[in-house]
């Protein structure tokens, strides 16, 4: 990859932006921690750095998220990516080609992208690009997006999320995670009724059981209901005991997390408490989007792939509410997601600001 800068057009007025400009941009925001709650730090970089790189507009909205603005046009494209990391520090290293550090994949990666890209493009007269860096997308509650969501309605959208510079994310699983607690007397042990740790592992296989016959002659990964046990605890102190257990589902398209619920209701005088409900979300295939991008990826030598992907992502929260194009797209291994030896390969990182400049200039809604 060669140094030299690389124009955009922006409201008149060009900007260059040079690959050592992104590289450090990606390079401070993954220096920056930004664990979900306590992302404002990295959130004033973001702002200050596309305030002097030649935005339009930047400012901090009211859910904490960074936003940055750049077009004059009426038809929105909204690059929705989080700033937000998950627990964790990894020391922050450059070695050879390879930047390690939280969030360098998932997703500052992706987010760096969006907002060199969107210098990059040369943008169609009648498109503002609008980037956001939301806030609490690790935490469950993808505050930023619920509010990004209020904020706009775009023609297109595109989240950051890691999927590699060569490859296109169409769907999400849905998410449920449930919260069982029981406390009350304790029985003889030689009793015939369960021990608290005991109720809990019962509602967990109750749990899992579920999950298999929901499963049974399914075999893709995406259309499987998977149920993994997050946390399990539990005490006495003679008289009373008490244990209590997290648990996560990943949900296929075809079943709702009301769902999940109901038929996971608790008995014997057990409570549960549900949050993080997601419904799964898959894009239409076929769109300006996807037909953009699948061109700027063929145009740097690569051969596009669709993805479905068994996690969740902001795309379940606006997708059903923006009802428009929208993909995920983002340099990154996602397999590196939340590891110690979280890295991202500059050069492609690079390579994806390239496809995503090219995609953004290709657009069309004349």
């Amino acid at each position: 990859m060669n140094d030299e800068p690389i124009v955009g057009a922006h409201s008149g007025a060009p900007f260059s932006l040079t690959n050592a400009d992104a590289e450090q941009l990606l390079h401070d925001l993954v220096a920056t921690p930004s664990l979900s709650h306590h992302e404002g730090d990295a959130v004033r970089v973001l702002v200050d750095w596309m305030s002097a790189h030649g935005y339009d507009k930047t400012y901090i909205d009211e859910a904490g998220n960074a936003v940055g603005i750049i077009g004059q046009g009426d038809q929105d494209v909204v690059l929705l990516g989080h700033i937000d990391t998950f627990p964790g520090q990894p020391p922050v290293k450059i070695e050879g080609r390879l930047l390690y550090g939280r969030g360098a994949v998932d997703a500052k990666g992706p987010l760096c992208t969006f907002a060199a890209a969107a210098l990059r493009a040369n943008l169609p007269e009648n498109v503002r690009v609008i980037v956001v860096g939301a806030v609490e997308e690790e935490a469950a509650s993808s505050k930023g997006a619920h509010f990004a969501a209020t904020q706009f309605q775009p023609r297109v959208c595109v989240i950051g999320e890691p999927s590699q510079w060569d490859r296109i994310t169409l769907g999400y699983k849905g998410r449920l995670l449930i919260e069982w607690r029981w406390s009350g007397g304790m029985a003889h042990s030689a009793g015939p009724s369960l021990s608290p740790a005991e109720q809990a592992v019962a509602y967990w296989d109750r749990a899992r059981d579920y999950a298999a016959k929901f499963n049974e002659g399914r075999t893709s990964l995406f259309e499987q209901l998977d149920v993994s046990l997050r946390e399990i605890h539990s005490g006495q102190d003679g008289a009373y005991g008490h244990a209590n257990l997290t648990m996560s589902f990943r949900l296929p398209p075809d079943i709702s997390p009301e769902t999940v619920a109901a038929v996971l209701q608790p008995e014997d005088g057990a409570t549960v408490r549900t949050y993080g409900a997601e419904q799964a979300f898959v894009a239409e295939r076929d769109t300006i989007l996807s037909r953009v991008m699948r061109g700027a990826i063929r145009s740097q030598n690569g051969q596009p792939k669709f993805l479905y992907k068994t996690g969740t992502a902001d795309m379940n929260v606006v997708g059903p509410r923006w009802n428009c194009p929208i993909i995920a797209y983002g340099p990154g291994d996602s397999t590196l997601d939340h590891t110690p030896d979280e890295h991202i390969d500059l050069d492609e990182y690079l390579r994806a600001i390239d496809v995503l400049a090219e995609a953004l200039g290709r657009l069309n809604f004349s």
